[in-house]
């Protein structure tokens, strides 16, 4: 699949991050990659995070999965169940993602899937993300409002971030294939109408000013060496000892400030926060390590290797070596071969390496390292 009728260099110009937008159906062939049985199976597993959202009363209740299977049929009201990084799980929704790589790798979080009966929803809300809410199956409200932010009230609500007095300015009725662009603290609120409505969230993410600082400043604080201290080897005598001299807390300003200053150190950190797994606990690892003679020798024979959904690549270029790759929280210095590798690792999701770059020990030795923490499989199919 793919966006045939859609304007990237526009939509970048004039909406990304500035104003919602309703795109009627652009792809060239739209199919709903995902049944909703299979769905609902996926909120009954384990390790796969789930919510159902339900109205009782006036008032809209949530149960966080796994579900047991029962439950469904018990279900009679209106009614929503939400499953998070469903890319993870399921190929066809994974490649979702493909056409909206024209956003940086980084920014991408994953797809939420949601399935509704009719009348079901969410209740009016914001995120603190860019979404593209694509219509899968059945039609959906869609109404969009003002943007919101830290002030706006809430209604009192242990699970929900639901807003009261929610004024829309833009009313949409979504048919398979649609898709309506939110940019961050846009309130929305989505309605199914009739049944079997399901709509795919390509959600991005943006690190919030705390997060960076708060894990920037840990991180380096982690590396510090506990005698590295102020020291005021040249102390005067001061008229009031109650005093924090001026010249003492340019002193300390300027230790914190050379901690954190340091550019490369700060994109090497960032690089391994950033690539860190969603779910941290999911463990793809394979049962045996790679051995590297068949590593070489699948590479030699073009076997295509293949990222897994639920990894994270990407790279920098620091100068020295050539590229950092960066997966699932590790890093990877590369050059030469190792460094066209990882570019094209990052490039697509699925890669043949030609037989040159197979030749090559740092080629294999890396290929070898992934495939070890569960980054990257080939796919012999």
């Amino acid at each position: 699949m793919h966006l045939a009728r859609f304007d990237i260099d526009l939509f970048l110009r004039d909406h990304w991050q500035k104003r919602p937008l309703l795109i009627r159906n652009p792809w060239s062939a739209w199919r709903n990659p995902l049944a909703p049985d299979d769905l609902a199976g996926l909120a009954c597993e384990e390790g796969v995070e789930s919510r159902l959202i339900t109205r009782q009363a006036d008032r809209l209740a949530m149960e966080s999965g796994p579900l047991p299977e029962d439950r469904f049929t018990e279900l009679r009201d209106a009614w929503t169940l939400l499953v998070q990084a469903v890319d993870h799980h399921a190929p066809h929704v994974a490649a979702l993602i493909q056409p909206f790589r024209f956003i940086p790798d980084w920014r991408i979080d994953d797809v939420m899937v949601s399935y509704a009966t009719d009348g079901g929803g969410v209740g009016p809300h914001f995120d603190q993300y860019d979404v593209f809410l694509v219509q899968g199956l059945g039609r959906r409200r869609w109404r969009v409002g003002p943007r919101c932010d830290s002030a706006t009230p809430l209604l009192p609500h242990d699970d929900l971030r639901l807003i009261p007095d929610f004024e829309a300015t833009e009313d949409h009725i979504l048919e398979p294939g649609d898709i309506l662009y939110v940019p961050p603290c846009f309130a929305h609120d989505g309605v199914a109408v009739g049944g079997d409505c399901m709509t795919y969230s390509i959600g991005f993410r943006a690190p919030s000013r705390a997060e960076l600082v708060e894990n920037w400043c840990r991180h380096q604080a982690d590396a510090m060496a506990d005698e590295d201290r102020y020291a005021d080897p040249d102390l005067m005598r001061q008229s009031n000892a109650g005093e924090i001299a001026a010249s003492a807390i340019d002193r300390m300003h300027a230790m914190a400030m050379e901690a954190l200053s340091d550019r490369n150190a700060f994109a090497r950190w960032f690089g391994l926060h950033n690539s860190l797994p969603k779910y941290a606990d999911m463990d793809w690892r394979p049962d045996e390590p790679a051995d590297r003679r068949t590593v070489r020798a699948m590479l030699a024979q073009g076997v295509p290797l293949g990222r897994n959904p639920a990894s994270r690549f990407a790279f920098i270029r620091p100068g020295e070596p050539e590229l950092l790759l960066f997966v699932d929280g590790h890093g990877f210095d590369c050059d030469g071969a190792a460094a066209l590798l990882a570019e094209a690792l990052c490039r697509e999701p699925m890669t043949v390496v030609d037989a040159k770059l197979a030749a090559s020990p740092a080629v294999v030795a890396l290929v070898a390292a992934l495939i070890d923490q569960g980054s990257l499989a080939f796919d012999a199919d």
